[in-house]
């Protein structure tokens, strides 16, 4: 069965159209984009539409690929004492010459709509309330929406970042599975993977999940996006891994659609919180 990512977000993002329409103000979301890579521009466009549909104020403040460490962190500061704004969220990737761990940490974790600054991970690794990074949170979104039990199950997560390998096996723990985490270095990785109740590719490489690395009956998530000849592939072998999981993610139209959701979802949790603190 697949896991349609773009039904289940437009389902969650009509309830929380209903949410927005009753706060005293538009959540403001300022997003940070540095140089012209296309896959940038385009997932910020997405976010740009759906926020916009939400009810959000989201601007898009585009900078030069050449602009200095100093320019971007001072707006980076001016948004953090702008009490109008409750998001703040710098594009990644950025380019080499910008300090991205010291511009990411600048930001106010109360404004870290991404959940990537240092604190949000930190709560995160705490089991304490915080922002949770956007891919693992639409992850578990995507599960929960189609009531894929959680707890008790083997989870293996092949890919260890900081922003989707590491925060959804931890969110996962949280729910009580077991996690095993994979990666390049690990051996007989084949091994590991057939044995997942639950299969978190999130690795970078196309096609890498084959049909023989996966036990039949798991659940499938493909994080991966990748263009080959022109057109986007997961992680996963789609085709062959699908004739034997009970669910699958599709890419396009899985976790990416999720993501942006969740983003949407954690700016609508910043403005309460924030507006709790005053």
């Amino acid at each position: 069965m697949i896991l349609d990512g773009r039904k289940t977000a437009d389902t969650l993002n009509e309830l929380l159209k209903e949410k927005v329409a009753l706060l005293k103000r538009k959540p403001k979301l300022e997003i940070i984009l540095i140089g012209n890579d296309p896959a940038s521009l385009s997932y910020v466009n997405s976010k740009l539409s759906q926020a916009s549909n939400l009810g959000m104020d989201v601007h898009i403040n585009h900078l030069d690929e050449f602009v200095k460490n100093e320019i971007v962190s001072d707006l980076i500061t001016q948004f953090n004492q702008d009490h109008a704004v409750d998001g703040i969220l710098l594009q990644l990737p950025l380019p080499k010459h910008l300090d991205g761990n010291q511009l990411m940490d600048l930001i106010d974790f109360h404004k870290d709509v991404d959940g990537f600054h240092t604190v949000n991970q930190g709560l995160l690794f705490q089991k304490k309330d915080g922002i949770r990074p956007a891919t693992p949170k639409g992850i578990m979104m995507l599960l929960d929406h189609y009531q894929i039990p959680i707890e008790g199950m083997h989870v293996v997560v092949i890919g260890r970042s900081q922003i989707v390998g590491l925060p959804v096996a931890k969110m996962f723990l949280d729910r009580n599975a077991t996690v095993t985490i994979t990666h390049s270095k690990t051996k007989d990785l084949k091994s590991i993977t057939q044995s997942a109740d639950i299969l978190v590719a999130a690795i970078g490489k196309p096609k890498f999940v084959t049909k023989d690395m996966v036990k039949t009956g798991a659940v499938v998530v493909d994080v991966g996006i990748n263009r080959v000849d022109k057109k986007l592939v997961g992680d996963v072998d789609f085709e062959h891994v699908s004739e034997i999981a009970s669910y699958i993610t599709p890419v396009p139209k899985g976790v990416g659609p999720m993501t942006i959701a969740a983003l949407a979802h954690n700016l609508y949790e910043l403005y309460i919180k924030g507006e709790s603190r005053k």
